[in-house]
């Protein structure tokens, strides 16, 4: 128990540096901008087959397909795993 703790502790004393604006080691993922329209059809969905298994608004889907906005956060490192991983992605949502 003593490894797991002092990882614990170093990763909050990590967190709380970095809060506060310290420089600390920390590796920064930057997700890719994902082409959302030629990865649904690739994937040989419609917009609301793609929205209701991947928990997207259909509207929301719209939006990025149209150019009128673009995935941010999460949404879009979950565009990219969907783009890279598709079957892995689905069998987890099974």
């Amino acid at each position: 128990m003593g490894k797991a703790f002092d990882s614990i502790a170093r990763g909050l004393n990590e967190a709380i540096s970095h809060a506060k604006g310290a420089k600390v080691a920390v590796k920064t993922y930057t997700p890719e901008e994902v082409d959302v329209s030629a990865l649904r059809r690739r994937m040989g969905m419609t917009q609301e087959q793609f929205a209701a298994r991947f928990g997207f608004s259909v509207a929301t889907l719209r939006h990025w397909e149209r150019g009128d906005r673009s995935p941010q956060g999460a949404s879009l490192v979950l565009l990219n795993v969907i783009k890279r991983a598709p079957d892995a992605v689905q069998a987890a949502l099974n």
